[in-house]
């Protein structure tokens, strides 16, 4: 699954759907892979953040 996703990287695909769902099933057996997992959702939930902070800026002027 997580080859997949890499593949979609270059190829026509959802690739940022498939690789956190291969990184998951990965995780359940192996330590790295759960970290990187949760870099992967640290890094997710600052973007957003980021992006709410900049929408609601944008409506502020």
């Amino acid at each position: 699954m997580l080859l997949v996703g890499i593949a979609m990287i270059v190829l026509p695909g959802p690739a940022f759907i498939v690789i956190p769902i291969g990184l998951g099933i990965l995780s359940l057996e192996f330590e790295r892979p759960r970290i990187w997992l949760e870099k992967l959702r640290a890094r997710v939930q600052a973007a957003g953040t980021k992006l709410r902070e900049k929408r609601r800026q944008q409506r502020e002027n």
